[in-house]
C-alpha cells in the first residue's frame, strides 16, 4: 500500500522515522493527518536495495512527490523534482562510464542508442517496479491511482530521485552500486542491442517501401497536471496506422510508431496471400 495511506496510520513511536512536516495549527481533519508527518523506511529501504542510509534527510527529500503538495500546508515542504533533475544527470553519467568501458569497440552512435534504451521509461519504470519504489513515495490519492492505471511517470521520476538521493548520502561510488545492481544488470549484451526506437523503425520502413514519412498528430490530452496522458495518432500516406497513449508526447509517439509499425508488418505479411 502507498505511503500517503501509511500517513493515515503514521507509527510514530519508531524512533527511525523523522519527521520533517510540522502539524499544521489549523487544518480540516484529513488535510491535517496526511500532512503531518513525512517519513521515510531507511530499514526497509535497505532490505530491498542493499543500500544502507546515513542521512535521512535526502531521503525524505526524494519521496514527496509534487501531488502531496496539495495535501500539506502551503511552504512547508519541495517536492522531489529538484532531486529528479540532479538524478537524471547522474544516472546518465553511470550508464555512459559502464557502456564506455563494456564496449570498447564500439562507435559513438551505438553507445548512444544503447544509453537511450537503459535510461528509457520502460527501462527506468520496470526497474522501480521490481523494487516496488512506490511504496515509499508520498503521494494524492489521485497520483496513486494514476500507478495503479499503469502510469509510468511517477515511477520514472522516483529511480531518479532515489538515486539523487544516493549520490547525495553515499557519493557516486554508492549511486553506481545501486545502478548497476538493480538497473544495469538486468539488461545482458543482447538485450541492450535490441532497437526500441519505434519511430526511427517506422521511418525506416515506410521510407523503404516508399510509403512517405509518418506524420504525428497529438488527438487528446486528458489527466490532471501532475500525470497528463497524451493520444497521438500516426499517418502514413495521409492514412491512420496507429494510435498511441504516454505520459508525455515522445512516449505517445514511440507507443503509436510501435503499433503502426505491427500493423504495416502484418499487412505486408498477408498481402501475398490475399492476391491468389
Amino acid at each position: 500500500m502507498l505511503r500517503f495511506l501509511r500517513t493515515l496510520v503514521s507509527r510514530r513511536g519508531q524512533t527511525d522515522k523523522h519527521p520533517v512536516v510540522p502539524p499544521p495549527a489549523a487544518q480540516e481533519e484529513e488535510r491535517l493527518v496526511l500532512s503531518a508527518f513525512a517519513t521515510f523506511d531507511s530499514d526497509e529501504f535497505t532490505a530491498r536495495t542493499g543500500y544502507i542510509v546515513q542521512n535521512h534527510e535526502y531521503f525524505l527529500q526524494a519521496v514527496i512527490h509534487r501531488s502531496y503538495l496539495q495535501l500539506c500546508p502551503p511552504g512547508q515542504v519541495q517536492s522531489n523534482e529538484r532531486m529528479e533533475f540532479l538524478g537524471d544527470s547522474v544516472l546518465n553519467q553511470i550508464v555512459a562510464e559502464y557502456l564506455y568501458d563494456t564496449f570498447p569497440d564500439a562507435e559513438e552512435g551505438a553507445l548512444s542508442k544503447m544509453r537511450s534504451r537503459l535510461v528509457s521509461r520502460y527501462a527506468l519504470a520496470e526497474c522501480a517496479r521490481r523494487l516496488q519504489l512506490e511504496d515509499f513515495l508520498l503521494l494524492s490519492p489521485s497520483a496513486h491511482h494514476s500507478i495503479i492505471e499503469g502510469s509510468e511517470s511517477i515511477l520514472v521520476d522516483a529511480v531518479e530521485a532515489f538515486v539523487a538521493a544516493i549520490y547525495l548520502d553515499g557519493g557516486y561510488s554508492g549511486a553506481r552500486t545501486f545502478v548497476r545492481q538493480h538497473l544495469l544488470n538486468f539488461y545482458d549484451n543482447d538485450r541492450m542491442a535490441i532497437d526500441d526506437n519505434f519511430k526511427s523503425r517506422l521511418l525506416e520502413f515506410t521510407q523503404g517501401r516508399g510509403m512517405g514519412t509518418p506524420r504525428y498528430t497529438t488527438i487528446d490530452e486528458s489527466g490532471p497536471d501532475h500525470n497528463p496522458v497524451f493520444t497521438v495518432e500516426v499517418q502514413v500516406g495521409g492514412m491512420p496506422v496507429g494510435n498511441g497513449q504516454g505520459g508525455n508526447k515522445k512516449t505517445a509517439e514511440q507507443n503509436a510508431a510501435a503499433r503502426a509499425l505491427s500493423y504495416l508488418q502484418t499487412m505486408e505479411n498477408a498481402t501475398p496471400a490475399s492476391t491468389h
